[in-house]
């Protein structure tokens, strides 16, 4: 398993991963923000063999913390998270700096859905869902620019956010 820091860097470990550089290979992908538990590593494992390389993140996206939220308390456990990635099969981990995503104060948001965003978790927590989705289009920008697309898995755990996202792939 190999650890990239930025969108050049990741772009060339997919293409040299073995198998990924040949015509019509893709990756599986499985975001993710890190602390991860048994739930995500059943996401790895059900990726797997659903790409021709692996791809999981690692990244806190402040997008998605509300002014009265701490960003800076989310739990980071990152030793843990590299051996339990490794240990279930990943490829690659991206794990971008805030400035890799985000290398000038983020203006352009995408804007979800307001009939599943606005709702349930989304009326306590305005803008959460426009956070998530801009991280999300930048980190598949990031994993799928050069094969044209591929698979990506989310939990069904957060069913809200997993629609909010089907919805915008969708559109």
């Amino acid at each position: 398993m190999i650890t990239v820091r930025t969108i050049p860097e990741l772009r060339a470990a997919i293409a040299a991963h073995p198998g990924a550089g040949r015509p019509g290979k893709r990756p599986a992908f499985v975001p993710t923000m890190g602390n991860l538990h048994d739930g995500h590593i059943a996401l790895v494992r059900q990726a797997r063999p659903l790409g021709d390389v692996l791809v999981a993140s690692i990244f806190v996206n402040r997008l998605q913390f509300l002014p009265h939220e701490d960003f800076d308390s989310y739990p980071r456990t990152w030793e843990a998270d590299c051996a339990k990635l490794e240990a279930a099969g990943c490829d690659i981990v991206f794990a971008p700096r805030e400035s890799d995503l985000y290398p000038e104060p983020q203006t352009f948001k995408l804007q979800p859905d307001p009939q599943l965003a606005d709702i349930l978790e989304g009326h306590f927590r305005p803008g959460f869902f426009m956070g998530v989705c801009t991280v999300v289009m930048k980190l598949f920008s990031a994993v799928f620019f050069a094969s044209g697309g591929g698979t990506a898995v989310f939990g069904k755990k957060d069913y809200q956010q997993l629609m909010v996202i089907r919805r915008m792939v969708q559109q």
